[in-house]
C-alpha cells in the first residue's frame, strides 16, 4: 500500500523536490520570456485602478498582519479580474484536490492546495505573511501542486505571494526533464516603488498567452 504524505509538510524546499521528481531549473533567460518580454502597457484607468487596490492593501497591512483571506479579497482576486482570469476561455476552481506519485517508489504526495487553478494552467497560492512562512518554501510548494497538473507537456505557470511580494513559476516538460525557473520578487513594500503595475502586466501577458491555446 503506498505510502501518502501532505505536500505542505514534505515538501519546504526546492532540493526536496528535486530529489523526487526530476525537475532541472532553466539555464537560460529564454525559457521564461513571459514575465519580462512582449509586456503590455497599462491604460490610464489600470493604472488608477491599481493605486486604488494598494492604498486599500497598505491601509489595512499597516493596522496588522493580513490572513490569506484578506489578501485574496483586497489583491489576489481584484489582479485576476483585472487579467481577464474570469472570462472566456478561462474557468477558476478552488481548493482542488492533488496527488501526485512519485516514480519508482510506493509514495504520494496529497494535498488541497487552498487557493485558485485556472484552467489547469496557471496556480494561485497565497501565504499567510504572519505563518512566517518564506516564499522560498512557497515555490516549491506551488511547484509540486504543478506536477499534479493532467496537461504537464504545456507550459504551466503559477503566481506565489504573501501579500507583500509576488513572485512568478514556470514549469514544462521536455522528454524525460521537467524544466521549471522563476522571476525575481516584485515588492508592494515601498509605496513609491511598489510592483502593482508590472505583477498586472505579467499576469495580463501570462493571460493571453494561455488564451491563445483555445483560439
Amino acid at each position: 500500500m503506498p505510502t501518502i504524505t501532505s505536500i505542505s509538510k514534505r515538501i519546504i524546499s526546492l532540493e526536496q523536490l528535486t530529489q523526487k521528481f526530476p525537475l532541472v531549473q532553466a539555464n537560460n533567460e529564454q525559457f521564461f520570456p513571459e514575465w519580462t518580454e512582449n509586456l503590455p502597457e497599462l491604460t490610464a484607468l489600470e493604472k488608477q485602478i491599481l493605486d486604488k487596490y494598494y492604498q486599500r492593501y497598505r491601509r489595512h497591512r499597516d493596522r496588522a498582519e493580513l490572513s490569506e483571506e484578506t489578501v485574496k479579497l483586497l489583491l489576489v482576486f481584484p489582479l485576476l479580474e483585472l487579467a481577464g482570469f474570469y472570462d472566456e476561455p478561462f474557468f477558476v476552481t478552488a481548493e482542488a484536490p492533488v496527488q501526485i506519485e512519485i516514480q519508482d517508489t510506493h509514495k504520494i504526495l496529497k494535498g488541497r492546495i487552498d487557493t485558485l487553478i485556472i484552467q489547469q494552467e496557471i496556480w494561485i497560492l497565497i501565504v499567510e505573511s504572519k505563518r512566517s512562512i518564506a516564499l522560498t518554501v512557497a515555490i516549491p510548494q506551488c511547484l509540486a501542486y504543478m506536477l499534479g497538473s493532467p496537461q504537464p507537456s504545456q507550459p504551466l505557470y503559477g503566481m506565489v505571494t504573501d501579500g507583500d511580494l509576488f513572485m512568478f513559476v514556470k514549469l514544462m516538460q521536455e522528454n524525460t526533464e521537467i524544466i521549471y525557473d522563476f522571476s525575481e520578487p516584485f515588492s508592494l513594500l515601498v509605496a513609491r516603488r511598489h510592483k502593482l503595475y508590472q505583477i498586472l502586466q505579467i499576469l495580463k501577458n501570462i493571460s493571453g498567452v494561455i488564451g491563445d491555446r483555445f483560439l
